[in-house]
């Protein structure tokens, strides 16, 4: 899953980019409301940490311009805690929550899970295809309760393909979602690590339907 932070702080920008990167996100950042703007308007995040008091272009007028667009990706907003009129006026523009400044990062972290389990579906923080766990909150594997190692870029691409379950994804999308901006992308490396899946889960979880994509599905008719 990718992600991006739109926070003017450098500590803070730093620390959260840190701790959304170590719970598995790819994650991609912006220092001002012009660049966040550009960012969200233009790449296929699946959500934004966005700070309301930003320079350039605050974060209000920022969100309202991406729900203007249509830019349906869930937004949590960063707010002062004593300014309850900006945690009203950003989920008036479009906020699908809001966490008060100082926070706690598990805070964020479990407010981002349950923002993304929405989107996707899904009400639980484990995702489920018959024998194969996924724990989001752990970012655990399992399967019949067997704890499954698997490389950070191994998960992003089976965490996506399961909060799509049962949809066909195309290699350009998953490529989208598993890496950040600046990453220097090839589509081809999906190959392996759908190939490394492969070997360590059930045999036709992953199926390839062929000139689309995959499909993640536990239906031995899926594919």
């Amino acid at each position: 899953m990718r992600l991006l932070v739109v926070e003017d702080d450098p500590d803070l920008n730093r620390q959260l980019v840190t701790a959304l990167g170590e719970a598995g996100y790819a994650v991609d950042t912006a220092f001002d409301g012009e660049e966040g703007h550009f960012l969200g308007d233009t790449e296929p995040y699946d959500a934004v940490v966005l700070d309301i008091g930003l320079p350039k272009k605050d974060g209000l007028s920022v969100l309202e311009e991406w729900r203007r667009d249509e830019r349906k990706m869930p937004v949590l907003i960063l707010t002062a805690r004593e300014r309850w009129s900006d945690k009203v006026a950003g989920m008036d523009a479009g906020a699908d929550d809001y966490v008060a400044k100082p926070f706690h990062m598990e805070e964020v972290l479990a407010r981002l899970r349950a923002l993304l389990r929405r989107s996707a579906g899904h009400a639980s923080n484990d995702l489920v295809c018959g024998p194969l766990v996924l724990d989001t909150k752990a970012a655990r594997v399992t399967v019949d309760g067997q704890a499954i190692k698997l490389t950070s870029h191994e998960y992003r691409v089976l965490h996506y393909l399961m909060m799509q379950r049962d949809r066909v994804v195309s290699r350009t999308e998953l490529v989208e979602h598993l890496y950040e901006q600046d990453f220097d992308r090839d589509s081809n490396t999906v190959e392996v690590f759908i190939g490394r899946l492969r070997k360590k889960l059930p045999a036709d979880l992953i199926k390839t339907v062929r000139g689309l994509g995959y499909r993640l599905t536990e239906n031995p008719d899926g594919a």
